[in-house]
């Protein structure tokens, strides 16, 4: 709630917001009337947005230069790394073999001095401009599942096909990522919209129940991003 609270404040003070995941983009457009505040987005689909009043928010966008292939999660972990705040940063986009995210530009210089490693190798970091991927587009494939409830162990036990006992390792190993957060609650419910990363199996939305079975399960829609 105090993340709320602060980004409403810094709204009503006439200053651009933090980053925002889509629940906290909801949680402070509550407190405003549509006509009193913007949105920026990046790109169409971006998940993470700024609300401001007349002056866009100062954000860059860097390209990070390795011959490695990353995956979205290593390069969310090594930004935690960093021990900076989901805030401060905005979507983390992968295109092929080129990987890219949003920075509030007064971080920019931490992150080019301290942002050399994703997991064990050398990357470094070109800004490019910021409109650069303004038309680009997520690929991506919707899924029905069958789960006992929507909690996000219980998703996870069924998009990995592994019970629920052995789900508790992934969350000791950092392995879920839920909203930008690595210390996810594994009985958290999820709601529509929610983001959840699984290593070695991907990233995810959840879209919300279809219908229940005949057995009392539910089934379930999610996104896959590919």
């Amino acid at each position: 709630m105090y993340n709320i609270k602060k980004n409403v404040d810094k709204l009503k003070r006439g200053e651009a917001t933090f980053f925002l995941d889509p629940s906290e983009e909801k949680e402070v457009s509550k407190y405003f009337r549509k006509d009193e505040f913007k949105v920026f987005k990046p790109y169409l689909e971006s998940e993470k947005v700024i609300l401001y009043n007349n002056k866009e928010p100062k954000v860059v966008l860097f390209k990070i230069i390795t011959k490695e292939k990353l995956r979205h999660q290593d390069i969310l972990g090594s930004i935690f790394s960093l021990n900076v705040d989901k805030e401060v940063f905005g979507d983390i986009i992968l295109d092929n073999d080129n990987y890219y995210f949003y920075l509030l530009e007064s971080m920019k210089d931490y992150f080019l001095i301290n942002f050399t490693k994703v997991k064990k190798f050398n990357i470094e970091l070109e800004e490019i401009d910021i409109n650069s991927l303004k038309d680009y587009q997520k690929n991506f494939k919707e899924l029905e599942l069958i789960v006992k409830s929507p909690r996000l162990d219980s998703v996870i036990a069924g998009i990995t096909n592994t019970s629920r006992s052995k789900i508790k390792e992934k969350f000791k190993d950092k392995d879920i990522i839920l909203n930008y957060s690595i210390f996810p609650n594994q009985a958290y419910v999820l709601k529509e919209g929610d983001i959840f990363s699984i290593r070695k199996y991907g990233k995810f939305k959840y879209l919300g129940k279809v219908k229940e079975t005949k057995k009392k399960s539910l089934i379930i829609k999610i996104v896959k991003y590919i």
